[in-house]
């Protein structure tokens, strides 16, 4: 199994919350809201791909046409208040947006493989390399949609009644997913360092086994001189064995025996 360490652990979980929260948030059009102090407000909510309109009507266009319900952002029936509907910012939090999601669904596959892999494939740092970028550029991503919304969501130049539109619970969701993939991706690219760093190191003592014929007993460690047996008192004391004495003054030796003589007039000596 892929997550067999406490960061693999955390950084799966945390990736699946955030994507989760994202996701939520990607497709929910609660982004800005009103905050209902309105009796009769003509916006009512705004997601990324969805306005909802009570009555609406463009005090800057020479026509009598009313938008009321909730319809596709590109829907053909507002053609005419695109340039209204759509600002440049707007579509720059779409596209920001769109690439945070495309870079979790790109990473989610590649989880799974990632679950499924073991530590000694030959895949598992490549997949945690790629799918830690992934959520990284999918944190960069949506932390730019987030920020762009935030500054200019709410202002007086875009939806009616501009004072009384807050920020909805779907934008809060995003900037709690963007925010959480950016941890995700550090955990699986600092994960990927560390496996690296460890097959590297086991590669370079085999190779220095193998150089220097050790095997296994070059990797026996030593023991230090400090550790070694020290004579003790008792050795001291400890009875010698036994040495023939030589014979004290005034006293002759005991004689040998004499030497043995062989055939031929030699004589065998012992040596």
């Amino acid at each position: 199994m892929g997550a067999s360490n406490r960061n693999t652990r955390v950084a799966v979980g945390i990736s699946a919350f955030a994507f989760t929260l994202f996701l939520i948030a990607f497709v929910t059009p609660y982004w800005l809201v009103t905050d209902g102090r309105l009796s009769n407000p003509k916006f009512t909510n705004l997601g990324l791909w969805e306005v909802c309109f009570n009555n609406f009507q463009d005090i800057h266009r020479f026509y009598e046409t009313r938008f009321t319900g909730c319809m596709w952002v590109f829907e053909e029936e507002y053609y005419i208040i695109h340039d209204y509907l759509l600002p440049g910012f707007y579509i720059a939090v779409q596209v920001f947006s769109t690439l945070c999601f495309v870079m979790c669904l790109i990473a989610l596959p590649l989880t799974l493989s990632f679950l499924r892999t073991s530590r000694d494939d030959d895949r598992y740092v490549f997949l945690l390399l790629t799918i830690g970028t992934c959520q990284i550029l999918a944190s960069f991503f949506g932390f730019i949609a987030v920020v762009v919304f935030g500054a200019k969501g709410d202002s007086r130049d875009w939806m009616p009644h501009w004072q009384n539109n807050d920020m909805g619970w779907s934008f809060a969701l995003a900037v709690v997913g963007a925010v959480l993939l950016m941890p995700a991706g550090v955990l699986y690219t600092v994960e990927a360092r560390r496996e690296r760093y460890k097959r590297l190191n086991e590669i370079s003592n085999r190779e220095a086994a193998s150089e220097y014929g050790g095997g296994e007993d070059y990797y026996t460690p030593q023991v230090p001189a400090q550790q070694q047996q020290q004579p003790t008192i008792q050795d001291y004391f400890a009875p010698q064995p036994s040495r023939p004495r030589r014979p004290q003054p005034g006293q002759r030796a005991a004689p040998s025996a004499p030497p043995a003589v062989v055939a031929g007039g030699g004589i065998q000596t012992d040596i």
